[in-house]
């Protein structure tokens, strides 16, 4: 077993937690909360905030190593005290994001080299991984950003969660 990384899943209805929770590594200890004050004093190593997080007021509590969140809430990185920032969802800005989306299959593209916890780099790629119909893209983006971060290989993240993104 490697290090063991403190986790916060931030988000309302629980989905992308549940979703980490079945495909992250053995060495991540995952916190659920609602808003991110739940996670003030703390100590995370990732906050994974899902496309549904809300509630920004006493953001600026909580410390991490590495901020995962929706492209379209960056200003939240502002006010937390987070190491770096990783960005999914639509726009050509996000570390993460969909470059086709066809059928029953996703093309995930990392568009600049992610650092992992454990400090491994993952370079630029994109990766064609099975997409069930009818589930959230940004739902998949935050869930498997999640994963990369967490140290899974990316030729693992089809493996990963599999049917439930």
């Amino acid at each position: 077993m490697g290090t063991l990384y403190t986790v916060g899943i931030w988000g309302r209805d629980g989905a992308m937690y549940e979703r980490v929770a079945a495909a992250a590594p053995g060495d991540a200890r995952l916190l659920r909360g609602a808003h991110p004050g739940e996670f003030a004093g703390r100590g995370l190593d990732l906050l994974a905030a899902a496309p549904d997080a809300a509630g920004w007021a006493g953001a600026g509590m909580v410390r991490c190593r590495a901020l995962l969140l929706h492209g379209a809430s960056a200003p939240l990185a502002r006010g937390m005290q987070a190491g770096c920032a990783v960005s999914y969802g639509t726009s050509p800005k996000d570390t993460l994001t969909i470059s086709s989306l066809e059928g029953s299959q996703i093309c995930l593209a990392l568009q600049r080299e992610l650092v992992t916890l454990a400090g491994d780099v993952v370079e630029r790629q994109e990766l064609v991984l099975p997409f069930p119909p009818g589930r959230s893209p940004l739902l998949f983006l935050a869930v498997k950003g999640t994963l990369l971060l967490l140290g899974v290989p990316p030729e693992r993240l089809g493996e990963a969660d599999p049917g439930s993104s």
